[in-house]
């Protein structure tokens, strides 16, 4: 709906054109807003089938956000260069179902990320206050509330301090007098396996691989 409604302002502010000079702008800077929903790939290791503990390990979705910051650098006049350093509140969790009394059981692991990533902008030719775009990239993560550390609890999964990545969106950019309003939404999907294997404890040792997943959706405000 909010694109809509900046579209059909884009289309009836067309005979006006905001930031005229902006497009040959070598580098701008912005910040970031965002919404996330987080969760895990995971892949089951063989004793998973094997014990008699845990029935059932699934990871559902959940909420967070993103502040980031925002620097762009004119490549050519259809393609830019983006780095979106942002700190990424995510909280992604594992629903444990026991096989001796069948009560579910959700172990939360929240994350508070630095993510580092680095994209490739290609632009559709400005129409009137109005552009459209789509982005790919590489990202690095840093979980700075990782449990990785953590020794005494027996029901702790522990992750990784690092995680890399891959990144792709689109987006719509609308020219306002002054700035760049730019609603976007990606998926952003880590390519490590982040768990780490603890083979005495039950709630981790049915576990091979934890792959972080993530849909985003941004607000960028650009000068």
């Amino acid at each position: 709906i909010c694109c809509l409604l900046l579209s059909a302002y884009a289309c009836s502010a067309q005979q006006y054109l905001n930031l005229a000079d902006h497009d040959n702008k070598p580098y701008y800077f912005g910040i970031t807003l965002s919404y996330n929903q987080a969760y895990y790939k995971l892949s089951h290791d063989p004793r998973f089938l094997q014990g008699d503990s845990v029935l059932v390990v699934e990871p559902p979705k959940s909420a967070g956000f993103n502040l980031g910051l925002l620097g762009n650098l004119l490549l050519t006049k259809q393609f830019d260069l983006r780095f979106n350093p942002s700190l990424v509140f995510a909280e992604k969790n594992l629903s444990y179902r026991m096989k001796q009394d069948s009560t579910d059981q959700v172990k939360n692991i929240e994350s508070v990320l630095l993510s580092f990533p680095l994209q490739v902008k290609f632009k559709s030719d400005r129409i009137g206050n109005f552009r459209l775009y789509t982005m790919a990239g590489i990202k690095a993560d840093y979980d700075l509330a990782t449990n990785s550390h953590d020794r005494l609890a027996d029901d702790i999964v522990k992750l990784s301090k690092f995680d890399w990545g891959y990144e792709a969106g689109v987006g719509f950019e609308f020219y306002f007098p002054n700035f760049i309003f730019s609603p976007e939404i990606k998926i952003s999907n880590g390519v490590g396996n982040i768990h780490v294997m603890e083979q005495h404890k039950v709630y981790s040792n049915i576990i091979q691989e934890l792959k972080s997943r993530m849909v985003v959706i941004s607000i960028h405000l650009e000068g």
